[in-house]
């Protein structure tokens, strides 16, 4: 857990919740906080813990894009989650959504524009939102909206080439999966945007669940998340993030993006739809260590 992406912190409180969970399993936890630095001294801790099972609690760059799988795959160890390929190509926001494309599943259009020229002209006709390509869900959002004279002024942390997207409006939806399952769908309300502190601060959204839709809706959610997870060739845990502008039914879902490690803080989406499902946060802790050696 903790890490040097920007969603560092985020990491920590996953961890923390996950390895109090892994106890009340009853498993022996040996937890090994990353410092901010990338890299670091992770490959002789995990030869001094020696685990049966890496638990991976990272978030974002780094710990959710395929280079601290392919670390775990040289040492040999099984670990929690999406392996190395599927994980770079999820934070690959547009590797994703060719494999979605090809899969059938309706996505937004984008290009990748360099971070100068976003904030000197407008590169689509707004609406439309700006984002790294390649970082964790709600990290460096800026939505331009419709008649809006000036394009947005990016911060200095923002990487030099960016995704812009067509804006989808309406309804906030997501499904989690759990294996070849995907479980239940969750509506969640905002003030606002659905960025970093609605996501992860107590009070910043609201979650209604089982989500309020027609039937198919619901199930076309659970359909897109099951073949999404199978298009980037996922294993454990994902959770698919979609919009749904209800005045053009089922023309009007799309789908956002997989995430393949979702947050497991006490705000997390994933958790609560697995306790929707009767599955406690022990056992899904469980569920995902057996997952795990089985992919060994």
């Amino acid at each position: 857990m903790g890490g040097p992406s920007a969603e560092r912190e985020v990491s920590l409180s996953s961890g923390r919740e996950c390895a109090a969970a892994l106890r009340v399993a009853g498993y022996d936890v040996i937890e090994i906080e990353l410092g901010a630095s990338r890299g670091g001294d992770i490959v002789a801790r995990l030869a001094e813990a020696r685990p049966d099972v890496v638990f991976n609690a990272l978030h974002g760059r780094w710990g959710e894009d395929g280079c601290v799988q392919g670390i775990l795959e040289w040492l040999g160890l099984p670990y929690t989650h999406s392996g190395v390929m599927a994980s770079a190509m999820a934070m690959d926001k547009t590797v994703a959504k060719s494999a979605f494309r090809a899969a059938g599943l309706p996505v937004l259009e984008s290009v990748i524009a360099d971070a100068v020229d976003v904030g000197r002209n407008h590169v689509l006709v707004p609406p439309y939102v700006v984002k790294p390509n390649n970082e964790g869900s709600s990290v460096g959002i800026y939505i331009v909206h419709d008649g809006a004279n000036a394009p947005p002024q990016l911060a200095d942390t923002m990487p030099a080439s960016v995704m812009v997207e067509t804006y989808a409006p309406g309804r906030e939806l997501t499904t989690t999966v759990m294996g070849d399952r995907a479980l239940c769908v969750t509506e969640i309300i905002t003030d606002g945007w659905y960025d970093y502190d609605a996501k992860y601060k107590e009070g910043g959204s609201r979650h209604v669940l089982p989500a309020e839709l027609p039937g198919d809706i619901t199930e076309a959610c659970l359909d897109y998340a099951l073949r999404a997870h199978r298009a980037l060739g996922c294993r454990g845990l994902t959770r698919t993030d979609f919009r749904w502008d209800e005045a053009r039914g089922l023309d009007g879902l799309i789908l956002l993006e997989v995430n393949t490690q979702p947050g497991m803080t006490p705000t997390s989406l994933a958790p609560e739809q697995a306790a929707h499902m009767g599955i406690d946060f022990p056992a899904l802790m469980r569920w995902m260590v057996e997952d795990a050696l089985c992919h060994s």
